[in-house]
């Protein structure tokens, strides 16, 4: 009975978080742009893309988009990627996960992993791109795009990793925002709760799997590629992003950190063409546009 009570909340809330999305962008036209839509089998899945076609001289945006592993999809993170990939020349690649409840850890992690890798292992064949690429993503999507740099550094080299308001621990670590911004933005507290046990099931927080989904837990981030966390000021776990950003920068890597005052949690997807949306998009192209240090595959 839970666990058909809990497909029917994320049906909901899958509906209530695109009608919103759609809302906020009611009558702002959308940035025209090539764009594709691929559809690849992985492991006897298929897994649908989506690819905004950008400049041969820039590297590709490897995307995952947000919504507590939940809720969210192609299209209601479309309007960001057409803006990134507009404003930055960069191609990307947008990834539409399995969500839970119905599909649960390790399953969008899987999805996007594998996903990546065989952009990466088909660069020469799709959007122009310069060969290298950046993994990226937003909320539950940053957490995907950290622990994907985590599993392919060792193996392909990295140009970057673009984090936004990114979630890398556990809620019942000890964040003050979690107190303080419970209720004052667009996504609450209980909710994320909610949705990262949706997603997580039965799994015990202590399980040493979980460090996959816990980048934020890990004693060592040596070789961690160049990376870009964006932060807003108005969400839970506005402090999950901060201390990864300062785990990074002891760990003797090179992260750039940006704090937004005035953003919510969601808001590249869920206010429209806000300034706070503006700002998001044009820190992440000015990073994109900074040389690239390609770093090879080490080990830890």
């Amino acid at each position: 009975m839970t666990s058909l009570l809990n497909t029917l909340i994320a049906k909901f809330a899958r509906s209530f978080y695109l009608r919103r999305h759609n809302k906020a962008w009611e009558g702002v036209p959308r940035a025209k742009l090539p764009v594709s839509n691929l559809c690849i089998e992985l492991e006897g899945r298929q897994v649908s893309l989506r690819m905004y076609h950008g400049n041969p001289d820039k590297p590709m945006v490897i995307y995952a988009h947000g919504g507590g592993w939940v809720v969210g999809n192609l299209d209601t993170h479309d309007r960001f990627c057409r803006a990134l990939c507009l404003e930055s020349g960069c191609s990307l690649i947008s990834i539409d996960y399995r969500l839970a409840p119905e599909n649960r850890f390790p399953a969008a992690h899987d999805d996007c992993l594998n996903a990546s890798r065989w952009v990466i292992d088909n660069l020469d064949k799709l959007a122009p791109n310069n060969g290298m690429f950046i993994l990226a993503g937003d909320s539950a999507g940053g957490n995907i795009a950290i622990a994907s740099t985590l599993a392919l550094q060792h193996q392909y080299g990295m140009a970057g990793c673009l984090a936004i308001y990114p979630a890398t621990q556990h809620y019942i670590s000890d964040l003050p925002s979690y107190t303080e911004h419970a209720k004052s933005g667009l996504v609450p507290a209980r909710n994320m709760r909610w949705c990262l046990d949706a997603y997580l099931g039965d799994i015990a927080s202590a399980d040493p799997a979980l460090e996959r989904i816990f980048p934020g837990h890990r004693t060592s981030l040596k070789n961690f590629p160049r990376t870009l966390i964006i932060t807003a000021e108005r969400d839970p776990i506005r402090d999950d992003g901060a201390r990864f950003a300062v785990k990074l920068h002891r760990a003797g890597c090179k992260v750039m950190y940006k704090h937004l005052e005035t953003a919510s949690h969601g808001f590249v997807c869920s206010e429209g063409n806000s300034s706070d949306f503006e700002r998001a998009v044009s820190l992440a192209s000015q990073w994109l546009a900074t040389p690239l240090i390609l770093i090879s595959p080490q080990e830890d």
